[in-house]
């Protein structure tokens, strides 16, 4: 691990009394609401996925999730000081043609969620801040949707995004029981321009009525990219892509992948929390020892960029907090990077002006990088030189 490396999004000290008392009372107030609306629910199944919804959006906001030991070993890329630059600060330019659309800036507010009133209000502030500043926006998992039709509203977001890259979403397991006529009408009802094809299995082992089938999901993912009619972005969840992955991939005609990889939100922590909260101990158990689980995310984009793949489009996600790390994973070979949960604890804690400020704080880092390696343009940031050190070392050398 390299020691510049963020695991996870800071917090109180885990050496705390008080931080250790403030957990165990979220975690025990996270319990009963779960315990809660599991007697309301009883068993319906689109209650459940409206309420594992909320659960997640709870945890993410407010809970303690993160990759406890790995890190996305982003700060094992040191960037090459340019002391002589030779331009203008202005000179600088982060503009980026994303998946047939222009974007001011290579950032990708990730997706998140749908399916709810609170995930209504989120989205449509989230979608609203790309818009305005010219970024990508990504919905979360329109399974809600397709279960429950009502629920489209909370993925529609062109009234307040209406040029913005808008990713609908949907899990490779539910698109292989979908016709692709089926997957496109979820599409073409939220306005989406892309598809993101979630793979999620470590996630899905561990929480409780998880899917256990994995199967055909290669084949579905090709039949997506030949008849669905838009861009299909291929997404893991937080455990990243190998190579191995990426060429079979890229052999069905997938040309736009996102990493999102380890080091950020464990999903698998997710679910650990929600299995412990529901008194599911073989989940719970399970999900302790995959809760760090994945391949770091600068592994998985400088595995994916490296030679012979060349994927039109190369999204780092996982951990990415800082312009600094934008800034890393585009010189390890990323085209744009997506920022989730510290877009929603900022979101979540301190309203739209935070959700903003956080992200100009993260197009300031990335310019004074961008200026300080001598890269007018995102093109040059790729070519940069940069020193790789650590665990990063062995990733890279590896298959």
């Amino acid at each position: 691990m390299c020691g510049e490396g963020s695991v996870g999004v800071s917090g109180p000290s885990v050496n705390s009394v008080g931080a250790r008392f403030y957990r165990m009372y979220a975690y025990f107030q996270f319990s009963l609401k779960l315990w809660w609306s599991a007697r309301l629910v009883d068993g319906m199944a689109d209650g459940t996925i409206s309420d594992r919804k909320a659960d997640h959006l709870e945890l993410c906001a407010e809970g303690d999730v993160g990759f406890r030991e790995t890190s996305t070993l982003l700060g094992c890329v040191r960037l090459v000081h340019d002391a002589l630059p030779d331009m203008k600060a202005s000179d600088v330019d982060t503009s980026l043609t994303l998946l047939g659309k222009p974007l001011r800036a290579p950032i990708l507010i990730a997706a998140m969620t749908g399916g709810t009133e609170q995930a209504e209000r989120i989205n449509r502030d989230l979608a609203g801040i790309a818009e305005e500043r010219g970024y990508a926006f990504g919905l979360g998992s329109q399974r809600a949707m397709h279960v429950r039709p009502q629920t489209a509203s909370t993925y529609r977001v062109r009234d307040v995004a209406p040029t913005a890259l808008v990713l609908g979403n949907v899990g490779v397991v539910q698109a292989r029981g979908m016709t692709t006529s089926e997957v496109r009408l979820l599409l073409d009802d939220a306005g989406a321009d892309a598809l993101c094809v979630h793979l999620n299995p470590a996630m899905e082992l561990v929480q409780p009525g998880g899917d256990r089938d994995f199967s055909q999901g290669l084949a579905t993912i090709e039949r997506l990219v030949e008849g669905v009619g838009v861009p299909v972005v291929v997404k893991e969840t937080g455990c990243g892509i190998s190579r191995g992955v990426a060429r079979r991939l890229r052999d069905v005609g997938v040309r736009h992948v996102d990493v999102s990889g380890a080091g950020g939100t464990s999903w698998v922590g997710v679910e650990t929390l929600r299995a412990g909260a529901a008194g599911d101990e073989p989940s719970r158990r399970l999900g302790s020892a995959l809760w760090d689980w994945g391949i770091p995310t600068a592994a998985s984009v400088a595995l994916l960029a490296g030679p012979g793949l060349r994927f039109e489009t190369l999204v780092a996600t996982g951990g990415v907090a800082t312009g600094l790390d934008a800034a890393r994973a585009i010189a390890l070979g990323a085209h744009a990077t997506g920022f989730a949960r510290p877009v929603l604890k900022a979101l979540t804690a301190g309203g739209r002006a935070a959700a903003v400020d956080l992200l100009a704080g993260v197009e300031a880092e990335l310019r004074a990088a961008m200026l300080l390696t001598g890269s007018r343009d995102l093109a040059a940031l790729r070519r940069a030189p940069r020193v790789i050190t650590g665990e990063l070392v062995a990733w890279m050398s590896g298959p």
